[in-house]
């Protein structure tokens, strides 16, 4: 019987639920933000959107959305800028020998956690996209070229690395359902401290360039068996990457 789950005096189920958290509106908002920033889909010097179209995308005031905003400062993620050209901007991650240790800290302190998003994500992301391979239109497939293009073109790591996540979001949503986006975009906000830590090189971006093109060329050819391969063997080197690092941790 599960644990929240006790029989009372009279044999019946006495069904316990935790406590509901109430959510202040802005530290949602907050959130949301953070998990863009976190995943560099907005990168180091780029703006947030004005705070009168975020109020817009999330139905409140402005000053929740500044609310927000403050929040984000107060983490060191976001810089505000007053005048001309002001406005929210992201404050990129230091490379420093401080910066490392957090990171190495959190993954230590997340091993398990980190552990099951790895096994997690070998199962889900090989799955997304055979069914993205029927499920696939031919706007997602432009989305994913475009992604494929921009990643070709760049030598700067921080770009190449916002551009791979848009590329593995882009096939999750390709399968048009709405829990392999949700669930791809959770597991990798679980790994992205290990991935910040993993070595970065021209061979590396090479590699994952080949694979991602393996990727789209058989969600294209609309062939599931191939897709479902292709990704297994691009997220298989990333999880042996993780591991070895979680070894040497």
């Amino acid at each position: 019987m599960p644990s929240s789950v006790k029989a009372n005096a009279r044999g019946r189920s006495s069904v316990r639920f935790p406590r509901v958290e109430q959510t202040r509106t802005h530290v949602y908002i907050a959130e949301q933000l953070r998990r863009e920033i976190t995943l560099g889909l907005i990168l180091a010097g780029d703006a947030l959107p004005p705070e009168r179209e975020l109020a817009t995308m999330f139905g409140v005031a402005r000053a929740t959305v500044q609310e927000a905003v403050r929040v984000l400062q107060s983490e060191g993620l976001v810089q505000t800028r007053r005048g001309r050209g002001g406005g929210a901007f992201v404050i990129g991650p230091s490379n420093d020998a401080a910066s490392r240790q957090r990171h190495i800290l959190q993954v230590r302190r997340n091993r398990d956690l980190i552990e099951e998003a790895v096994s997690y994500r070998l199962e889900l992301e090989p799955a997304a996209a055979s069914e993205a391979a029927t499920a696939r239109t031919p706007e997602d497939l432009a989305s994913l070229r475009q992604v494929l293009d921009r990643a070709a073109e760049t030598t700067d790591d921080a770009l190449f690395t916002s551009l791979d996540i848009q590329f593995h979001m882009g096939v999750a949503r390709a399968a048009h359902n709405r829990f392999f986006a949700e669930a791809v975009e959770r597991v990798r906000l679980s790994l992205q401290d290990a991935i910040l830590l993993l070595p970065e090189s021209a061979l590396w971006q090479q590699r994952s360039l080949r694979e991602h093109t393996r990727i789209y060329v058989a969600l294209e050819a609309g062939d599931s068996r191939a897709a479902r391969k292709a990704v297994l063997t691009h997220v298989g080197h990333t999880a042996r990457s993780i591991r070895a690092l979680l070894r040497a941790l």
